[in-house]
């Protein structure tokens, strides 16, 4: 397993070097120049060539992107070029807040996908099994921005359970941290959660009716070391990998929930990062994002050795 991962690790060295580049010539390509914008509305001829010069944005993109990537391995990532701050220390600070979220947002999933597909499998074609099938198609057809708008106002306006707005950090303490970080997680989570019920519902029907189950229900195991032991174990297969692709998809997601929920995570600044043509942060979230879903996908790919003996071999 250990040559396995040391494989992936390698493969995934051309995607981090490849993503950076695409972003320097989509924004090399954008409309708008980022030394307008920094020189604001009445600059000079000459104030924008000064900015040009200073910024290398006279350079080559490719000369420029080799400057980058030399940077980027020495663990510099530039300063921004609208606040003129340390590009690690700006993601460093709103790092802990998208992570939460992500984090959060994926375990309600998980926990909440298991059971409702493992009660709808129990029982197909059941009046269970068919009002979870509904609810999850539901809410897969719902944005996760309009859910988190309703959250607000069911939960947070109308009855005032959980803040609307912000975000606490773990240092202030975990139940007001819990409490900012359950209405945007549940919005984030709702489409995940859908998934893994659906995904794993089919594949644990299709595995308890397998020979090998019917076997060991012969043998005397009691249905729930069945499931829990031998048929669940397997069903899990699919249903991680559906979740190391939902990863990305949350990610991008955060952005909105962000926003909506006032929360000072790496989402908005993503967003203000577009708007104002600051590509060192943007190429810093964006090569950020990219380093979680690798090693994400490399968590999923040795999982699958836990998971199916045949992988370890």
């Amino acid at each position: 397993m250990l040559r396995y991962a040391g494989k992936r690790l390698l493969a995934a060295i051309p995607l981090l070097l490849i993503v950076p580049l695409l972003i320097f010539l989509l924004m090399d390509l954008a409309p708008g120049d980022p030394a307008v914008v920094l020189a604001g509305e009445n600059s000079t001829p000459k104030r924008l060539r000064e900015l040009r010069e200073n910024l290398h944005l006279d350079e080559n993109v490719f000369l420029r992107y080799f400057d980058w990537l030399g940077s980027a391995l020495r663990g510099d990532l530039g300063m921004s070029l609208w606040s003129n701050e340390s590009v690690v220390e700006l993601l460093s600070r709103r790092m802990a807040t998208t992570l939460s979220l992500v984090f959060v947002a994926m375990v309600l999933a998980v926990v909440i996908g298991m059971v409702l597909g493992v009660l709808g499998a129990l029982r197909p074609g059941g009046p269970v099994d068919r009002a979870i099938n509904v609810a999850a198609s539901v809410a897969i057809a719902i944005p996760a921005f309009w859910f988190g708008l309703v959250l607000v106002l069911v939960f947070a306006v109308s009855h005032q359970i959980f803040p609307a707005f912000g975000y606490a950090p773990l240092s202030e303490g975990f139940v007001p941290w819990w409490e900012h970080l359950v209405l945007p997680a549940v919005a984030l989570a709702l489409l995940p959660a859908a998934e893994v019920t659906l995904q794993l519902r089919s594949a644990l029907g299709q595995v308890l009716d397998s020979d090998y189950i019917l076997n060991a229900e012969a043998r005397g195991l009691s249905r729930a070391s069945v499931i829990g032991k031998h048929a669940l174990k397997n069903a899990c297969i699919p249903m991680i990998t559906v979740l190391g692709f939902r990863v990305s998809e949350v990610l991008g997601g955060a952005v909105t929930i962000e926003i909506i929920y006032n929360m000072p995570g790496m989402g908005s600044l993503a967003v203000n990062s577009v708007q104002n043509h600051d590509v060192p942060v943007i190429l810093g979230f964006v090569l950020f994002t990219t380093i979680v879903v690798v090693v994400v996908n490399l968590l999923v790919d040795i999982s699958y050795g836990y998971f199916n003996p045949k992988v370890r071999a």
